[in-house]
């Protein structure tokens, strides 16, 4: 059985850092699949793609978070990181880890991931 699960949610003051963890466990990637972070507020419809790295390596950014924030992962594949530098209050939100196996390349829509955690929240103030 897959899981997902996150930490390092918190909060912090505009331009702080802060990094966020998320570990698979279950199941490990071939040659395909993707680990994603996504952030959805509270009454919100969709969430919103952060960034991602598929099993290559490869990452992709929104735009949004281009040259503040920076995945990365363990070797092992199961671990991915997101260092959150330069925080602006517009960040805060709740953050979740999302997982597929199957996937080429990073999705940026959320449906494309068959697995996520319960997510962590970033809170960051003026």
């Amino acid at each position: 059985q897959v899981h997902v699960a996150e930490s390092g949610g918190g909060s912090a003051q505009a331009g702080d850092s802060l990094t966020l963890s998320c570990t698979v466990s279950g199941r490990t990637f071939d040659t395909k699949g993707a680990m994603a972070w996504f952030r959805q507020a509270p009454g919100e419809a969709w969430p919103d793609f952060v960034a991602g790295i598929d099993w290559s390596g490869r990452v992709l950014y929104a735009d949004s978070v281009k040259d503040r924030f920076t995945i990365s992962r363990e070797n092992d594949k199961k671990t991915v990181y997101l260092r959150m530098d330069n925080l602006k209050f517009e960040d805060t939100n709740n953050y979740y880890c999302a997982v597929d196996f199957e996937v080429w390349g990073v999705a940026t829509r959320p449906l494309m991931y068959n697995y996520r955690g319960q997510g962590t929240q970033v809170t960051v103030s003026l």
